[in-house]
């Protein structure tokens, strides 16, 4: 099965995003420094996820 860079991104960054949000409304408020702390989450997995390289698939 052959994924793009691109859609792993996509699916880390929203793993990460959903994972900050639900732990910053706990307390039913969010305040700008967790907002912060969701943008932070989501672009560092956009990042790095893209340029990690997908591994080569063996040849059949």
């Amino acid at each position: 099965m052959k994924i793009s860079s691109t859609a792993k991104a996509l699916v880390a960054g929203v793993a990460a995003g959903t994972t900050a949000a639900v732990t910053a409304v706990q307390d039913s408020q969010l305040t700008a420094g967790e907002g912060v702390t969701i943008a932070l989450a989501v672009l560092g997995a956009w990042g790095i996820t893209y340029a990690v390289p997908n591994r080569k698939q063996p040849e059949a």
